[in-house]
């Protein structure tokens, strides 16, 4: 099982998980995300240290086609998203198709 957290994004996203010890990240500068953000983000889905991946929501706009579906569909490492309008059903959403159970389901 894979241990490490991944934070993909801009310095100023990276730098408050870096002080919380995370080791793993990637820095893309927002003028470089269209040339840069897409690398990063297969790199740390093929990282097989990393089980999460985190990055800002916003960002997701930024991602090819394929790399986007890559991300939609991975099961390990789980992509979380912060920021921007994922609420909580997003973060219900993601948490749903990590671990393949509705922990909120009310039924």
């Amino acid at each position: 099982m894979s241990q490490e957290i991944g934070v993909i994004g801009s310095p100023d996203f990276t730098t408050g998980f870096r002080l919380a010890g995370v080791r793993k990240f990637a820095n893309v500068p927002a003028d470089e995300k269209d040339e840069r953000l897409d690398e990063a983000v297969s790199e740390m889905l093929e990282d097989e240290e990393i089980g999460i991946v985190v990055m800002h929501d916003d960002d997701l706009d930024h991602l090819s086609r394929d790399v986007r579906q890559d991300v939609e569909t991975s099961v390990e490492p789980v992509l979380v998203t912060l920021g921007g309008g994922t609420g909580s059903g997003g973060l219900r959403d993601q948490i749903k198709r990590a671990i393949g159970i509705d922990l909120m389901d009310e039924d």
